[in-house]
């Protein structure tokens, strides 16, 4: 099967956008130029003169399958994923039952090879159920394929566990990612500790909840040499302490999502759990030092956590909603419009942010348009606007504060190893 995408425009290491066709055979991308004969392909698909750019990597999704497929599944998660431009995603290990052996992780493959539209690389935990001090087998988890080693949606309280477990991914040659979360500075908080957390009178978590944990575990990192990658960094005391061991040569890398880049405590507009999520909105100096990282590559890459909840059990008070919000459908349009159109960041820093740099931290082989490459490829229109709806969603989740904001970048086609993944209705 021969491909072409033409009339489509790249971003070149200038920032700058050329004409391009993508001319894809055997899953993989076979020459990228202009003038090709339609005749000689198979499928000729027409981009309409607007942005390809190699597929997005997501390395934090919750995909909820097994054990929580009410919230999410495994097939609508990837096709949400597919619809918002991402061709690889790293699935965190919070389900039931939690991938902790090698059988259980094998089982999940097994959804993830039956239903899966995208890529899906499948995280083990670190520890036995996500809350024991009990480290895992790594090495018999990374032959059923474990993709890197976390607890996310929950801290490494002990030190000493989290030192050995570093040792062992050490070892192993993978990656520790962490929720960075100190329980016993939580106090009940369920949103940022600021002004607004007084306003809706609610208890409030502190940043040293988050940054404390990273400080500790920064020093684990230094001892052990693991590669230690941080979960959506959130607050300014984080950026400053990731930035200082960069600069002593711990191998550190971090990442930082969407809505901490949009959002601050200040916009929640009332009590109601469609703004709850964790880490928390924060300030906005702590926003500013987000951008801030970013640009000075302090953070390495954006990353959606998408993290899809029942619209029963999110439209409830802080109280008792769950923490997070969806983003896959989201995340480029939202970036590029907020941040692209408005000068903030470059196309060419984004791309590098949402596919190209989570693709070289973890060492993978996607993430970029060179021949060779697999053809994971996404066309977005980035000159029409449109309003994000929940009913375009194919999560499903809908637990986000983003519907009916008005953005540009909306996916066109989406492709996974030359195959459509996501192809927009005419």
């Amino acid at each position: 099967m021969k491909t072409l995408i033409k009339n489509g425009q790249i971003i070149t290491r200038k920032n700058e956008t050329t004409p391009a066709e993508i001319w894809i055979e055997e899953g993989k991308i076979k020459a990228i130029g202009t003038g090709f004969s339609e005749t000689e392909f198979d499928e000729v698909f027409d981009a309409k003169g607007q942005l390809i750019t190699p597929g997005l990597v997501d390395v934090h999704v919750h995909l909820r399958e097994p054990g929580f497929t009410y919230k999410e599944t495994i097939e609508a998660g990837t096709k949400a994923a597919a619809h918002g431009g991402f061709t690889t995603v790293c699935a965190m290990p919070n389900l039931d039952p939690v991938p902790d052996t090698a059988e259980k992780l094998s089982q999940v493959y097994e959804i993830i090879k039956r239903d899966a539209v995208v890529k899906v690389l499948q995280y083990a935990p670190i520890t036995e159920k996500l809350r024991s001090e009990v480290l895992v087998d790594q090495e018999a988890l990374i032959d059923a394929g474990a993709f890197a080693f976390t607890n996310d949606g929950v801290g490494v309280q002990t030190a000493g566990t989290m030192y050995l477990a570093m040792k062992e991914t050490a070892k192993n040659n993978k990656a520790l990612v962490a929720h960075t979360e100190d329980e016993s500075l939580l106090f009940g908080g369920v949103m940022h500790a600021g002004e607004k957390a007084k306003e809706l009178d609610l208890p409030g978590i502190l940043s040293a909840t988050e940054s404390s944990q990273i400080a500790r575990d920064l020093i684990l990192a230094e001892e052990t040499g693991v590669h230690y990658h941080v979960c959506h960094v959130s607050t300014k005391e984080s950026v400053r302490i990731i930035r200082d061991a960069k600069k002593a040569g711990v191998h550190v890398t971090a990442e930082v999502s969407p809505h901490h880049l949009l959002l601050i405590d200040e916009d929640i507009p009332e009590d109601f759990g469609f703004w709850k999520m964790n880490p928390p909105l924060r300030g906005r100096e702590d926003r500013e030092a987000l951008i801030e990282g970013l640009l000075d590559g302090t953070i390495d890459c954006i990353a959606t956590d998408h993290a899809p909840h029942g619209l029963e059990e999110k439209s409830q008070s802080f109280l008792n909603a769950p923490f997070g919000i969806v983003g896959s459908e989201t995340a480029f349009q939202l970036i590029y419009t907020h941040f692209v159109k408005t000068g903030i960041f470059t196309l060419e820093q984004v791309i590098e942010w949402l596919a190209v740099k989570p693709a070289e931290i973890f060492d993978l082989n996607v993430g970029t348009l060179t021949i060779g490459a697999p053809a994971d490829i996404a066309v977005f229109d980035i000159e029409h606007e449109y309003k994000i709806a929940k009913e375009d969603f194919l999560s499903k989740g809908e637990n986000t504060p983003f519907v009916d904001w008005t953005v540009k970048g909306e996916t066109l086609l989406t492709f996974v190893d030359g195959k459509i993944a996501w192809q927009k209705e005419v």
